[in-house]
């Protein structure tokens, strides 16, 4: 199946929460206002550990090319985490938010395919954000282990459209891998939305 265009349509479906999500604002919602070392390396080794533990889970109960794309994924995922963790020298429990907690509960491989797609666009923006608070605290080696935990997030992003290339029988199944990718993208977002007003910050204005 041809889904070439995939990343692209789910990227404008959410524009708006995207650009939101891809804000300054990303890690004050993600620390409650904590923005030191410790706590932007603790809240970045928590989200990649549920992000393997969930992976993980899905290769268990998947087959054939998805079994091995999700192992892929969750190995590459602790290996986020560890090289994160390294930073803190110490180990960082998994915290899944309500994106992982989401993840959790999807089924079916296009759908997960799908849901990799969005969680990958989330994860882009907010590995940036990271990369810059690094580079505002003069700390290129951070900064670049961001960039290329970024990157690495973007390949298998990557992945996972080719896995729904192959899986998808149809168009039914491109929209229905759609819909859990935006799903995705309206999780992260009203989390980051509800976390910003709980501290009384206006989450609808990007910089």
């Amino acid at each position: 199946m041809d889904v070439d265009d995939f990343r692209a349509d789910v990227a404008a479906e959410a524009e708006t929460e995207l650009d939101r999500l891809g804000s300054s604002k990303r890690l004050v919602a993600l620390t409650a206002a904590s923005l030191d070392d410790e706590s932007v390396l603790r809240a970045a080794a928590a989200s990649e550990a549920a992000a393997a533990d969930v992976f993980a889970a899905w290769a268990t109960d998947a087959s054939g090319d998805a079994a091995e794309t999700f192992a892929a994924f969750a190995e590459r995922e602790r290996d986020h985490y560890e090289r994160v963790a390294a930073e803190l020298d110490a180990d960082v429990d998994a915290d899944p938010g309500a994106v992982h907690d989401h993840l959790r509960d999807v089924e079916g491989t296009v759908e997960r395919a799908g849901a990799v797609v969005g969680r990958g666009l989330v994860a882009e923006r907010t590995l940036a954000q990271f990369v810059s608070y690094f580079v505002n605290e003069a700390d290129e080696q951070r900064a670049d282990l961001f960039r290329d935990l970024r990157a690495e997030t973007e390949e298998d992003t990557d992945a996972a459209i080719a896995l729904l290339a192959d899986a998808a029988a149809g168009e039914d199944d491109v929209e229905r891998a759609k819909e859990a990718a935006v799903a995705v993208v309206d999780v992260a977002y009203e989390e980051y939305v509800d976390a910003l007003e709980s501290m009384g910050v206006n989450a609808k204005s990007v910089c």
